[in-house]
C-alpha cells in the first residue's frame, strides 16, 4: 500500500522520526481507512486520550509540534556578508597592502598610514550602512510558526485541558468546535455537522464537511475524515486524534517545499555584481600599469606602489555600496507609504523590471465575500441587488423565490453576525461557510425570517457536504411529516431530481425542463457565478437513510453567487497592461469562474483566452510548456497545485522573464519564494506566505502592485542617474593623475585621501538626493526593460565619459596652469611646496564644484533642467551646498589642511573654478537640445 502524509508512518524510535506511529514493527494500516475504534488502537490511545506519562514520552520521542523557524541568517553572518562585496574585498586588500607599505618605509610616511586607515574606515562605514538597512528590513517579517495556533483543547486521561499547541503529540484526543484553528493533522473519530475551511492549504475557501467514517486511499487533502494543521473549523463540532505533528504535517510538507526553493537573485543584484567585477578589474589593471610606468623613473618601490594604490582608489567608487543601499531604502519607505512592505532592498528594483505577474484570484483580485446576484426559480431568473454580507438590497418576493430561499436557508449551518457598533468601522460578518452566509443574506433580502422558519421546522438530522456527493442535506420536522432540504452542485443534484416545482405547481421533471435547468446553470456559470441547485423532498420519518433523503427530489431552482472583484483592481490591471506587463491568473478555482473574474477585471479581453488546467499541465513536458507560455494569447491556469505554480514560474524564468507572483495561502509559498519577486497579502495572507515573499501588500490590494512597479522603475532610473554622477567623478579624479604621470610630474595632482573625501564626503549626499527623484510622468507608458539589458548601457557609459571627460580636462588644465605659472621646475616640487598644495586644493575644489553642476545635469535624460526647475529638488541643492562647505573647510581649517595637505584658496580661484564647473552642465544642455531636436525631426518624418 502506498503511504501518504495522512497515513501513520512507521516508527524509528527517535525524536526525528515520523509522528503518528505506535510501537511494533511493520507498516500500520492507513488511519483514514479504519473505523474510529481501530484508529484509536492503531495509534495506541483511547477516547479518554493519552495519560500524562504517555504524553511526556511521546513529546520526547517526536519533538514539539512546531515548524522550524524561518531560515534567517545569524546577525554575525549578515554583518560579515557586507565585507564580501567585491568593492569591499578590493578596498580591504588595498588597505592591508598600504599598512604593509607603511611598515616597509624607512622612514615611515604618515601619509601612507593615513591612507591605509582611511580606506579601512570606508569599508567599515559601507558595511555599517548596508547592515543597518538589511537588518531593519528583515525584522519586519513575522515568524513562520505564528500561523500555528498557540493553544488547543485536548483530553488527557479523560480530563479536558487547554494546552500550548506545541505540546500536542500523536495519539492526543483533540476537541474541535466552530471557530477553532486546527493545530496538527488529525483523524476524526466523532463529527457532528463539522466542516473545515482548507483555504490555507488549497487556496480555496469552500467549507468542506468532515466525517468519522472510513474513506478510500487517495490524495491526503481529499480525505474527508481528516483535518490538517493551519486550517479552520467553520461549523459543527467533533473529536479527532492526532496522527502527525510539526513538519511531518501537510502544512510542514508545503513549508519544506518552500524552504527548498532557492531565493532568486534580482536583475539588479546580477548587474551590480557584473559592474563590480569590471570596475574592480579595471582599477587593478590601471593601478598595475601606473606602477609599471612609475617604477622605471627611478622612484623607489614603496612610493610607486602607494601612487598606484591611489590610482586604484580613484577608480573604485567607494561610496557606491552605501549610496545604493540607502537609495533602495528610500524606495522602500516610499512603497511603505503605498502599503507595500519590502523585505529585501534589492526587490525594489526587481519590481521595476517585472514582465509577468502570476496572480492568485481569491483574496487577491476578489474581496473574498460571496454575494448572491441571481436566483433562478419558476423558470425565470431574478436579479439580486446589494453586495457583501450586509442584508441591504432587494430580490423578487415571488412565491417560487421565497420557497427556494427558505429551503436553502434551512440547509445552512452558518450564521450572520451584525456589527456590534453599526456607526463604527465594524461590518456584517459570517460565522461559518461564506457560501452559506451569502444564502442567509439573500433570504433576508427577500424578507424571510429564518429564525421563525427554523422554529416552525426544527432540524432533526443532517448529512454534511462532502466532495464526493457535492451535496448537503438537512431533515426538518414539518408539521406531522418531515422534509429534506438539499443544496449542492447542479449536475449532481439534478441527477437525483424526479420532479420540479414552478409557480407553486409540482409536476414531473421532463427532459425539456431538465435541459432548461442545465442551460440556466451554464448561463450563470459563464458569468463567473458559483451555482448551487436547491431541492426538497417530503419524508415519512425523522431518520431516513442518506440515499432516501437525497433521491426522488423536487427541484426548486438555482442560486448564482459571485465573489466580487476588488473595485480598484480593474485600473491596476489596465496600468500593468500599459506598462507592458503580462498578467496570468493562476488559481485553484473552476475555469469558468476564473475566466469570468478575469474578464471583469480586464485580465481577459479576447473572445477565447487560453485556459489550461493542472491536469493538462501534468501531461506536458517542459518543451510543450515553454511553447505554451511563448504564445501571446491571454492565459489562465486553473485547478493548479503549488507544484504547478512553481513549475510555471520556472518556465517563465527560462524564457528570460522577470516574474512576480502574488498569493495569500500557505499553498502559494513555494512559488512566492521561487519567483523573482514574491508578493504576499498582509491582511488576509498566512504567515508562511509572508515569510516566503519579498514584498507584502499591507492592504491586500492588487492596485498597490501597479504603484510599486511604478516606484520600482523610478528606482532603477535613479540608480542610473547616480551611477553617471558617481563615475563621472572617478573620471575627473583619474584624468589629472594620468596626465601628471605621462607629463613627468613627480607628485600626484590629487591624493588618495582627497579622493576618499570627495567620494564619501561630497558625492554621497547628492547621489542620495538623486536617488529620491520622483518617477517621470511617462514611466508606466514604457515597456519593461529586457532582463539582459545592462545597468551600464552604451548610453550610460557614453554620458559618463562625456561629463567626466569635460570635468577631467578642466581640473587637469587648472592644475598644470597653477604649477606652470609659478615658474618652479617640476623636479623641485615637494609635498610641502605651497604652490603644489594650492594646486591640489584647486583640483579637489574643481571636482566638487563641477560635480554639483553634473548632479543638476543628470536629473533628466532629455528634458532641459530649466523646464524641470533648478530649485525643484531642494535636497540636491542642500547636498551640493554641504559638499562645497566641506571643501571650504578642507581648504581653510588648519587641522584639515594638515590631514589633506591643502592650502587656502582666494576668491579669484573660486570664481575660476565655478566658471569651469558649469561647463559640464552647459555641454549637457546642448546635448539634450540636440537629442530633442533629432527626436522631433524623426516624429515629423514619420508623420
Amino acid at each position: 500500500m502506498m503511504r501518504t502524509s495522512a497515513d501513520p508512518p512507521e516508527p524509528d524510535g527517535g525524536k526525528g522520526g515520523d509522528a503518528g506511529a505506535t510501537s511494533g514493527s511493520g507498516p500500520l494500516p492507513a488511519v483514514r481507512e479504519l473505523v474510529p475504534g481501530d484508529v484509536l488502537t492503531a495509534l495506541d490511545t483511547s477516547r479518554r486520550g493519552l495519560s500524562a506519562a504517555q504524553a511526556r514520552a511521546r513529546l520526547e520521542q517526536y519533538g514539539a509540534n512546531e515548524l522550524p523557524p524561518g531560515a534567517h541568517r545569524a546577525v554575525w553572518r549578515q554583518l560579515m556578508a557586507q565585507f564580501t562585496d567585491l568593492f569591499a574585498v578590493v578596498l580591504i586588500a588595498a588597505s592591508g597592502i598600504t599598512f604593509l607599505a607603511y611598515g616597509l618605509e624607512d622612514p615611515h610616511d604618515v601619509g601612507t598610514l593615513e591612507l591605509a586607515v582611511a580606506i579601512l574606515c570606508v569599508v567599515i562605514l559601507n558595511a555599517a550602512i548596508g547592515f543597518a538597512q538589511e537588518y531593519s528590513a528583515e525584522r519586519t517579517a513575522q515568524a513562520l510558526e505564528a500561523m500555528v495556533p498557540h493553544t488547543c483543547r485536548v483530553l488527557r486521561g479523560g480530563e479536558r485541558l487547554e494546552l500550548p499547541a506545541r505540546e500536542l503529540v500523536p495519539g492526543d484526543m483533540v476537541m474541535l468546535e466552530a471557530g477553532d484553528a486546527v493545530s496538527a493533522d488529525c483523524r476524526m473519530v466523532e463529527a457532528h455537522e463539522l466542516a473545515v475551511n482548507n483555504a490555507p492549504l488549497t487556496g480555496e475557501s469552500n467549507a468542506v464537511g468532515r466525517t468519522s467514517d472510513p474513506v478510500a486511499a487517495g490524495s491526503p487533502l481529499d480525505a474527508r475524515n481528516c483535518v490538517f494543521m493551519g486550517t479552520d473549523v467553520v461549523a459543527g463540532s467533533g473529536r479527532a486524534v492526532v496522527f502527525a505533528t510539526g513538519e511531518r504535517t501537510e502544512f510542514g510538507r508545503i513549508y519544506r517545499l518552500a524552504a527548498a526553493a532557492p531565493r532568486q537573485k534580482t536583475p539588479l543584484q546580477m548587474q551590480v555584481a557584473s559592474m563590480a567585477r569590471r570596475v574592480a578589474g579595471a582599477a587593478l589593471a590601471i593601478g598595475a600599469l601606473m606602477f609599471a610606468v612609475r617604477l622605471p623613473t627611478g622612484e623607489s618601490v614603496v612610493p610607486s606602489f602607494v601612487f598606484a594604490l591611489g590610482v586604484m582608489v580613484a577608480l573604485v567608487p567607494e561610496g557606491l555600496p552605501a549610496t545604493l543601499s540607502v537609495s533602495l531604502a528610500i524606495g522602500v519607505r516610499r512603497m511603505a507609504r503605498r502599503h507595500a512592505l519590502i523585505k529585501q532592498l534589492l526587490a525594489v528594483e526587481a519590481l521595476g523590471s517585472t514582465t509577468v505577474v502570476c496572480t492568485d484570484k481569491t483574496g487577491t483580485l476578489t474581496q473574498a465575500e460571496m454575494t448572491v446576484t441571481q436566483v433562478w426559480a419558476g423558470g425565470t431568473s431574478h436579479p439580486v441587488s446589494g453586495v457583501g454580507y450586509a442584508p441591504d438590497g432587494r430580490v423578487a418576493e415571488a412565491a417560487p423565490v421565497r420557497e427556494l430561499l427558505r429551503v436553502a436557508g434551512l440547509c445552512c449551518n452558518a450564521r450572520l453576525v451584525p456589527p456590534a457598533d453599526p456607526e463604527g468601522r465594524e461590518h456584517w460578518r459570517v460565522l461559518g461557510d461564506t457560501t452559506e452566509g451569502a444564502l442567509l443574506v439573500v433570504a433576508a433580502k427577500a424578507a424571510l425570517d429564518l429564525g421563525v422558519e427554523e422554529t416552525a421546522a426544527p432540524r432533526v438530522t443532517e448529512f454534511p457536504f462532502d466532495s464526493t456527493r457535492k451535496l448537503m442535506t438537512t431533515v426538518h420536522k414539518n408539521g406531522p411529516r418531515y422534509q429534506a432540504c438539499v443544496k449542492g452542485a447542479p449536475v449532481e443534484l439534478l441527477e437525483r431530481c424526479t420532479e420540479v416545482e414552478w409557480d407553486g405547481r409540482r409536476g414531473p421533471l421532463t427532459e425539456r425542463e431538465r435541459v432548461a435547468a442545465v442551460r440556466a446553470s451554464d448561463a450563470l456559470a459563464s458569468q463567473g457565478l458559483r451555482v448551487l441547485a436547491v431541492a426538497r423532498r417530503e419524508l415519512d420519518g425523522p431518520r431516513p437513510t442518506q440515499d432516501e433523503a437525497e433521491s426522488g427530489l423536487t427541484l426548486l431552482g438555482l442560486v448564482g453567487m459571485l465573489d466580487p472583484p476588488r473595485p480598484e483592481v480593474t485600473d491596476a490591471v489596465a496600468g500593468c497592461r500599459r506598462a507592458g506587463i503580462r498578467i496570468v491568473m493562476v488559481t485553484g478555482d473552476h475555469p469558468l469562474t476564473g475566466e469570468a473574474v478575469a474578464r471583469r477585471v480586464g485580465i481577459v479581453r479576447r473572445p477565447e483566452p487560453l485556459v489550461v488546467t493542472g491536469a493538462q499541465l501534468d501531461t506536458m513536458d517542459d518543451e510543450t510548456l515553454d511553447a505554451l507560455l511563448t504564445e501571446p494569447s491571454e492565459l489562465l491556469l486553473c485547478r493548479v497545485s503549488p507544484e504547478h505554480k512553481m513549475r510555471v514560474v520556472t518556465a517563465f524564468q527560462r524564457r528570460g522573464e522577470v516574474v512576480a507572483v502574488t498569493g495569500d495561502g500557505a499553498n502559494d509559498a513555494p512559488a512566492l519564494k521561487h519567483a523573482d519577486i514574491g508578493v504576499a497579502m498582509g491582511a488576509s495572507g498566512t504567515d508562511v506566505a509572508r515569510e516566503a515573499a519579498s514584498m507584502v501588500l499591507l492592504d491586500d490590494s492588487f492596485a498597490s502592485i501597479a504603484a510599486a512597479v511604478r516606484l520600482g522603475r523610478a528606482v532603477y532610473q535613479n540608480i542610473r542617474k547616480f551611477l553617471v554622477y558617481v563615475f563621472s567623478s572617478n573620471i575627473g579624479e583619474l584624468g589629472p593623475i594620468l596626465a601628471a604621470t605621462f607629463a613627468g610630474f613627480p607628485l600626484v595632482p590629487i591624493s588618495a585621501v582627497q579622493i576618499l573625501a570627495i567620494d564619501l564626503g561630497s558625492d554621497v549626499m547628492p547621489a542620495l538626493a538623486l536617488g529620491a527623484e520622483p518617477p517621470e510622468p511617462d514611466v508606466m507608458n514604457r515597456p519593461p526593460r529586457a532582463r539582459r539589458e545592462r545597468l551600464f548601457s552604451a548610453a550610460v557609459v557614453g554620458r559618463i565619459l562625456f561629463l567626466g571627460g569635460i570635468q577631467a580636462l578642466c581640473v587637469t588644465g587648472v592644475f598644470f596652469w597653477h604649477v606652470g605659472s609659478s615658474g618652479i621646475p617640476f623636479d623641485d616640487f615637494t609635498e610641502d611646496t605651497l604652490v603644489y598644495q594650492e594646486a591640489i586644493t584647486m583640483v579637489q575644489a574643481g571636482i566638487v564644484l563641477s560635480q554639483f553642476f553634473i548632479a543638476l545635469a543628470v536629473r533628466t535624460d532629455r528634458q532641459s533642467i530649466l523646464k524641470v526647475g533648478l530649485l525643484s529638488n531642494p535636497a540636491l541643492l542642500a547636498a551640493g551646498g554641504f559638499g562645497v562647505a566641506l571643501m571650504a573647510a578642507i581648504s581653510y581649517v588648519p587641522a584639515l589642511q594638515a590631514v589633506f595637505n591643502t592650502a587656502p584658496l582666494d576668491p579669484a580661484d573660486w570664481a575660476v573654478l565655478t566658471g569651469l564647473g558649469t561647463l559640464p552642465l552647459i555641454a549637457d544642455e546642448v546635448r539634450k537640445a540636440w537629442l530633442r531636436r533629432r527626436a522631433d525631426h524623426r516624429e515629423g518624418a514619420a508623420r
